[in-house]
């Protein structure tokens, strides 16, 4: 599959992407990846406007592993944040999400716009999120069951 590639936001400025990237390279800067040596920055531009950035920490059990883009979710998450514009992601070459982090990203964002940037701050491609996860599964598509809302919280009494 060779998703389809996005060549401007109608929301994002020149200025807004650069500012996303510049702060992607800087995370990448903190991965921790001893085993694969692949580093990995992300920023992700909350609906608030706030930037939270986010980098790949890998374990030597591999399966507790974090992507750089679940790190930055995760942060916005429990800072309060649960809408998002925007995601630049920083890797030697131009590598897209992983699935995990794809279908994570959709959970909160389904028309998130993606960013793909090398370390020396070039954007080398951008894509909507539903181009990388089409037909992606998401809270519209589960019915809530008692005692719990669509979005997650769960209700007292």
């Amino acid at each position: 599959m060779n998703p389809q590639r996005q060549t401007d936001s109608p929301t994002l400025t020149a200025e807004a992407r650069a500012r996303l990237v510049a702060a992607a390279t800087q995370a990448r800067e903190r991965a921790y990846a001893p085993y694969s040596n692949y580093r990995v920055g992300a920023a992700l531009l909350g609906a608030g406007g706030k930037v939270y950035t986010g980098c790949n920490v890998e374990n030597a059990t591999y399966g507790a592993t974090i992507c750089a883009e679940r790190t930055a979710v995760v942060k916005a998450v429990s800072e309060g944040e649960r809408a998002f514009v925007a995601i630049a992601i920083v890797t030697a070459d131009g590598g897209t999400p992983c699935g995990i982090c794809r279908q994570t990203l959709f959970e909160f964002a389904p028309d998130l716009h993606v960013i793909i940037a090398d370390p020396d701050g070039h954007i080398r491609s951008e894509y909507a999120l539903a181009a990388l996860l089409p037909d992606g599964f998401g809270p519209a598509n589960l019915k809530p069951t008692t005692g719990a809302r669509a979005d997650g919280v769960t209700q007292e009494g």
